[in-house]
């Protein structure tokens, strides 16, 4: 009975978060629509400014629980810039915790509202969110051939010329690693070795398309290149080997003890233009992120199994960073729901919301 009841509970502690979470997002596109109102005769640089800020609020409640609700450790290797930049971001992609990293990195140098993210196409239909993300910046993108060049040359300058900051996420493998899905690995080092590259083990084989085009759109104003490298502690099975990283549900249930992060910052001036000698230069970054998994994984070392190599910094999230977002957020939303007009305004934002989101995001995004 004990031990059914402490089951219970461990299974459980996902849902407070992704109660608050999912709870508040409602209250926070009403407040992010009545800016986007009042603001639409203003110069767009004062709408994206407050965006920003309303952005960083929710995201910083989003660390509230990824960073001190999990207790998570991150460990920090490489440089990382204490102040903030206009970057592109290039990361290993192996979980749906991925796009908090960024967060986490760029919440350290106080950019956390200007980040945004290169996203696959199918997340545009998400309720609430889907339409949000593209209005602060998000740019979705379809594989293959069905990528739109033009599309996303077109926003990134709009944001350029309104001197937005700019923190580009960017995933170049387009999918997640996961060592349990075999055909999907294959495949990946099919087109590798198909194109004369080497093969990889622990990531997939980068695409270049969405990097070639946001550094060729943006290498003016850009001020560097953060190529990330990602490992989460605790992701091997009980023979040592590689397991599938975990969910955001698993993460939230304090099942990934430490996050290994190592960041390389690149200055724009040594990253090649031409697309053909950048397609060279991002696979030999992903060669050195796959030595630095093989280590951190692979090494016939014990001890220099489960981090990278180098000095890590073992960086710690102040509470004053997040808690007041957490209860901004939380206290608005209790708010709304105690009157029977603010519930009803709380369920039509989420019905409504989602309709309008989703047929502007398919006319527009």
């Amino acid at each position: 009975m004990l031990l059914s009841l402490v089951l219970h509970m461990h299974s459980v502690r996902c849902v407070l978060p992704a109660a608050v979470l999912l709870g508040t997002a409602p209250t926070y596109v009403l407040a992010w629509g009545a800016w986007r109102l009042l603001s639409a005769l203003l110069p767009s640089r004062f709408y994206q400014a407050v965006d920003d800020r309303l952005y960083c609020v929710y995201q910083s409640m989003v660390l509230f629980f990824f960073e001190n609700y999990t207790g998570v450790q991150i460990l920090l290797y490489g440089d990382l810039p204490k102040n903030k930049e206009n970057v592109i971001y290039l990361a290993n992609h192996q979980s749906t915790v991925d796009w908090i990293i960024a967060d986490i990195l760029a919440v350290r140098q106080n950019a956390l509202g200007h980040v945004r993210y290169v996203l696959k196409d199918g997340l545009k239909w998400l309720p609430l969110y889907g339409c949000y993300f593209s209005q602060h910046g998000g740019i979705y993108v379809k594989r293959s051939a069905k990528f739109n060049e033009k599309q996303m040359r077109k926003k990134l300058q709009r944001y350029i010329n309104a001197g937005t900051p700019m923190y580009l996420v960017i995933f170049p493998e387009g999918t997640r690693y996961n060592p349990e899905l075999t055909k999907v690995i294959s495949a990946s080092q099919a087109f590798a070795a198909q194109e004369g590259l080497p093969v990889l083990k622990h990531v997939l084989t980068p695409r270049i398309k969405a990097t070639h085009v946001a550094f060729d759109s943006m290498k003016d104003y850009l001020d560097a290149v953060y190529d990330v490298t990602v490992a989460f502690e605790g992701s091997v099975d009980d023979k040592g080997q590689r397991k599938e990283a975990p969910s955001m549900a698993e993460f939230l249930c304090k099942e990934c003890p430490k996050i290994h992060i190592h960041i390389d910052r690149i200055d724009k001036k040594n990253i090649p233009e031409e697309q053909v000698s950048m397609k060279r230069w991002l696979h030999e970054r992903f060669e050195i992120k796959d030595k630095l998994l093989i280590e951190f994984y692979d090494s016939p070392d014990p001890e220099r199994r489960n981090k990278f190599p180098g000095e890590s910094v073992n960086s710690k999230l102040s509470l004053k960073k997040t808690l007041p977002s957490f209860l901004i957020l939380s206290g608005l939303t209790a708010g709304l729901l105690m009157t029977e007009a603010g519930r009803k305004l709380y369920v039509k934002t989420w019905i409504y919301g989602t309709l309008i989101g989703c047929l502007w995001v398919s006319i527009k995004a």
